[in-house]
């Protein structure tokens, strides 16, 4: 057998360097770049490795490893987990800096390769810098840490062992069933260890992203409950997006006579205009849907894991104790939750099983008419919505800078959004322009997103044929950006232009409603509510976004605003959108409950009084089955 020798980091870099995808006949690299700080663990080997194939698989510096972690999701977002970037870092801090990105890809089950560096596997030098140690296990380090958070990790000990670990892990990121991020610890002296390694590992891999089918007597029962029911509403999550089965849901709920809403993470797979759509669902989304959901006999749950905010912590199914659940998911985990009848599948191939087997059926149309009218309520709702001005102090609003974003964003702009108010008002007034245009990360909600993401949504804009149509809009708010912002100057620094839209309502607003709603004082949220000392300082986010290099303005109006959009658009390099806003307006049309913890037992009058609607709420929370 021929073969050729090499380092470990040296094997690592060629192998990932010739792996490809087929998407729909187009061939590309499945990892076309990485991002990458170095230091002592993956600067002598991996770096050096790297630098020999700058040209073909390019590494971009990051300055925060949970940043650059972060813009890798947004990248793999934009690319519908069609490719995926490799991140890097040092050992100790540099890899539990990592941790946060690792739980959003995790919920999200978004595909990322960690490679962080690891201690001595020949433990000579132990304890190394930045080594974490335990009494009771010899081989634990920082590495650890992440076990409850990838779907595949490793330690390699022994430069032979990638030959079996670097396939499974592409593997475990490729199929849908697993999809998520993968861990590999790579200890310092085995990067630099030499062996000789078969040629045939190296050579040129096209991969395809596999579709799980359901087994015929799955899709027979389901295809039964759905004849024998009568008012249906499917809702649908990300699972759909990521299958590129927004054709065959719509081809499903025409034929079947099927109304649907979205999760969080779907909203940018349907648009308005789209027939039998009647608008998002939960907590953050509208009660053109929530109030049909309410009163059906079936619901069938497409690629969603049915988080609390999609079912409003389970209290919008409780009114028909004989609703029953179909799921259509290629995890068995959230195709099983609630007794559902499992369709252990990928959404695609699922939609056109269960088109074959509902042939000639069709759902109550009446249930349909009361829904048709619903959204054209909805429709309303937005409209007066986002022209509405703040009536407390007269300042722009969560509401107005969506609608104003909205009406000057075009169809090959990508949105970009995660955590605080501004995934509630996106999801609840946002008019859907193209098909995977929003990214609202809210599987983890993760502040910090925004930004970063919007950083990485930029670089797969323009990672085919040079710059791309469109820019890229990060909707942040000033404490999200104020948690981690690093990658603007990233952004300035690559020529990857984003434009960040920053709320600025003087600190965690939303968090503050919360707080307030639930019978507790204004405390330590709105920074004029925190320990300070004399009149709180508030932060020229426009002067601190032209110190890293990018453009800004800072508006009070919308007039103003639509001038900043205009000189963004012109700009060429990354702008920044100072707006201040109130902490007191919100969207709220979704007629529905969240769960949140309230004392039992409390001295103050509105935590008493908060506590007892919870009580009554919480009767309205399905049990489970």
């Amino acid at each position: 057998m021929k073969t050729i020798r090499l380092s470990m980091a040296e094997a690592l870099v060629k192998y990932l360097n010739a792996q490809y995808i087929d998407n729909n006949g187009e061939i590309s690299k499945l990892i076309p770049a990485v991002f990458g700080i170095f230091g002592h663990g993956n600067v002598t080997c991996l770096a050096s490795a790297l630098y020999d194939c700058k040209e073909e698989m390019p590494t971009y510096r990051g300055q925060n490893e949970q940043a650059m972690a972060l813009a890798a999701l947004g990248f793999t977002r934009a690319k519908n987990k069609k490719q995926f970037l490799a991140v890097t870092s040092s050992i100790g801090p540099g890899s539990t800096n990592i941790i946060t990105a690792a739980g959003v890809a995790f919920t999200n089950s978004l595909p990322m390769l960690i490679l962080s560096g690891d201690y001595f596997d020949s433990r000579l030098s132990h304890p190394v810098l930045q080594q974490v140690e335990q009494e009771i296990d010899a081989t634990s380090s920082a590495s650890d840490c992440f076990k409850p958070l990838v779907k595949y990790w490793d330690r390699i000990t022994n430069p032979a062992q990638i030959i079996a670990s670097l396939p499974r892990a592409i593997e475990v990121m490729l199929n849908p069933k697993t999809s998520g991020p993968v861990y590999l610890g790579l200890c310092q002296d085995t990067q630099a260890e030499s062996f000789d390694y078969p040629c045939r590992f190296f050579e040129k891999k096209i991969h395809k992203i596999p579709r799980p089918r359901a087994c015929l007597e799955q899709i027979k029962e389901a295809a039964e409950l759905i004849k024998s029911s009568k008012k249906i509403v499917m809702l649908v999550g990300a699972g759909l997006v990521y299958s590129e089965a927004r054709n065959e849901l719509i081809k499903f709920s025409k034929q079947c006579n099927i109304m649907y809403g979205t999760t969080v993470c779907a909203k940018s797979a349907f648009f308005e205009s789209d027939d039998l759509y009647m608008g998002p669902i939960g907590v953050s989304g509208s009660k053109s849907i929530n109030s049909l959901v309410k009163q059906a006999d079936l619901i069938i749950a497409i690629g969603t894991r049915l988080q609390d905010f999609s079912t409003a912590s389970w209290s919008l199914f409780s009114q028909n104790e004989n609703l029953k659940f179909i799921s259509i998911n290629t995890s068995s985990l959230d195709a099983s939750k609630h007794l559902s009848l499992m369709i252990n599948s990928d959404a695609k191939e699922g939609l056109k099983d269960l088109s074959l087997a509902c042939k000639g059926f069709k759902a109550n149309q009446s249930f349909v008419n009361l829904g048709l009218k619903n959204k054209k309520e909805y429709s309303k709702y937005i409209e007066k919505r986002i022209n509405e001005k703040d009536g407390k102090n007269g300042l722009l609003n969560y509401a107005n800078v969506v609608g104003t974003l909205n009406e000057f964003a075009s169809k090959d702009d990508k949105i970009i959004s995660a955590s605080g108010g501004l995934p509630g008002e996106l999801n609840t007034l946002w008019r859907n322009k193209a098909y995977n245009s929003i990214d609202i990360e809210y599987g983890y909600s993760c502040m910090g997103y925004e930004v970063s993401a919007a950083y990485g949504a930029a670089l797969a804009k323009d990672s085919k044929n040079g710059k791309s149509k469109g820019d890229v809009f990060s909707l942040c708010g000033d404490g999200s950006y104020m948690m981690l912002n690093s990658e603007i100057y990233s952004s300035v620094l690559t020529g990857h232009k984003m434009i960040v839209l920053l709320c600025d309502n003087g600190g965690f607003g939303v968090i503050n409603r919360l707080q307030v709603a639930q019978g507790g004082e204004e405390f330590n949220n709105l920074i004029k509510d925190c320990k300070h000392v004399n009149k709180p300082f508030m932060i020229d986010f426009a002067a601190h976004a032209k110190a890293v290099g990018a453009d800004s303005s800072y508006v009070e109006n919308l007039d103003d605003l639509k001038k900043a959009l205009v000189m963004a658009r012109k700009s060429e390099v990354s702008y920044l959108i100072h707006i201040k806003v109130s902490a007191y307006s919100w969207s709220e049309y979704s007629d529905a409950w969240w769960e949140v913890g309230v004392p039992e037992d409390s001295k103050k009058t509105k935590i008493k009084k908060a506590r007892k609607v919870l009580e009554k709420d919480k009767e309205s929370q399905r049990k489970g089955v």
